[in-house]
């Protein structure tokens, strides 16, 4: 097509189109080197054009949707190319593919992005799912998305837009989360926590990193389980709410912070306010004016302390207005509502062009890495950023909001914290 930004191409043909694609070694770039065409130019970049695609779990079976996420990345890569592109290039989009939150699509569309429609780089990529992780880092695909997965820790290729925040042993943990519900508590001595995850591997990762996080803020952890089924939400949470209440050697701990999605989280939250339940709850997931929409949603919400790892909606950072208003054109002129799916894309891709424009003219993959290694900057919606640190340590700032009386405040500042070793 002809248009920089182009439109999604249809899931069920794009994975038909790969379904004969076992091996990496099929990699529909001729002769080439990963990275390069047959003919030995750089896969994905022409003299005017940059190719670049995503992987977004648009639809799933819970309900829950990161559709917003392309929205984020096309409104970042029209700011772009307005002003002239990178280097002289214009970024040319082609929208995400639609994992379904499932492991062998998401596979599937990182093989399509690369063998069919030949990439240069993938972002963003956000989903609870990376099992093409492996497939883009052999074939040297710069990927870009929220760092929530171990496959953002460690690879040479995949870069987390706010950093690693699942590290290995040898890494950092944010404390962003413990800090922010120390404040909202009036300080962590004395005061218990209860953490609760999906029983996949982002939620067992996020048991073990909360819980050291937790644990030297002050905090005693009376209960840390990675139980809730991660593909189907529970219609009876009464067995994980008597096991939360009672953790803390028979009392209820003084915060339940949730490491799950929206609808778990709207079930849990609600189970434990009938059971009268008066501490503080958290999550990572819930800053969105969408499910303000409905008031059993807005009612199972309240007052729930929501985890941001960027600026608020609510800041008056002249950054914030960028990215309204480049939201806004995305959008075509119309205001929509924010959310933070349209941040992940947003800083995905603005991480993206950043390294490009530091590579220069003579766009390669080994040029961008070698941006990538040397790569910093400051105050953005993030906070500051520093590469290679990013891929083994998180940026290590954020904020937290409430919803209160029907709208989000913000209930701690946005603020950067020194990370803690990850053992």
């Amino acid at each position: 097509m002809s248009r920089p930004i182009r439109t999604l191409a249809a899931v069920a043909a794009a994975l038909a189109l790969v379904s004969a694609c076992n091996s990496a070694s099929e990699n529909g770039t001729g002769t080439g080197k990963p990275g390069q065409s047959g003919s030995g130019t750089t896969r994905g970049v022409t003299a005017d054009s940059i190719k670049v695609g995503g992987i977004v779990s648009m639809t799933t079976s819970s309900g829950y949707s990161k559709k917003d996420t392309d929205l984020g990345a096309k409104a970042r890569y029209l700011r772009a190319n307005a002003e002239g592109g990178v280097n002289g290039r214009k970024i040319d989009y082609l929208g995400a593919e639609d994992d379904g939150q499932d492991p062998g699509k998401n596979n599937a569309a990182a093989r399509k992005l690369v063998q069919q429609d030949k990439v240069f780089a993938v972002a963003p990529m956000s989903s609870t799912t990376f099992s093409g992780a492996d497939f883009l880092e052999q074939e040297k695909v710069p990927t870009f998305g929220w760092g929530t997965l171990p496959s953002f820790c460690g690879p040479k290729y995949i870069y987390g837009f706010n950093g690693c925040l699942v590290p290995s042993p040898g890494g950092t943990i944010n404390q962003t989360w413990p800090e922010g519900i120390a404040t909202v508590l009036g300080g962590a001595r004395g005061k218990s926590v209860a953490v609760i995850a999906n029983d996949s591997d982002a939620g067992k990762f996020g048991i073990r990193t909360f819980q050291q996080g937790f644990a030297s803020a002050g905090f005693t952890v009376s209960y840390a389980k990675a139980s809730v089924p991660a593909t189907a939400v529970p219609s009876d949470w009464s067995a994980y709410v008597k096991d939360i209440m009672a953790g803390n050697d028979g009392k209820a701990p003084d915060a339940v912070v949730s490491v799950m999605q929206t609808p778990s989280n709207i079930g849990l939250f609600t189970a434990l306010k009938r059971a009268g339940y008066q501490g503080v709850l958290s999550d990572p997931t819930d800053y969105d004016p969408g499910l303000l929409a409905k008031e059993a949603t807005k009612q199972a919400l309240d007052g729930v302390h929501v985890l941001l790892q960027f600026e608020p909606f609510e800041s008056t950072d002249p950054k914030m207005t960028q990215f309204k208003a480049d939201i806004k054109a995305a959008a075509g002129g119309k205001d929509v509502p924010l959310n933070m799916h349209m941040l992940t894309g947003y800083m995905s891709a603005d991480l993206f062009l950043s390294i490009a424009q530091k590579a220069g003219k003579d766009l390669t993959v080994e040029s961008f890495q070698a941006a990538a290694q040397n790569f910093s900057d400051t105050g953005t919606l993030v906070g500051d950023r520093s590469l290679p640190k990013g891929q083994k340590d998180s940026f290590g700032c954020g904020a937290l909001v409430v919803l209160k009386n029907g709208s989000y405040q913000v209930s701690v500042p946005f603020k950067c914290h020194e990370p803690i070793p990850f053992k």
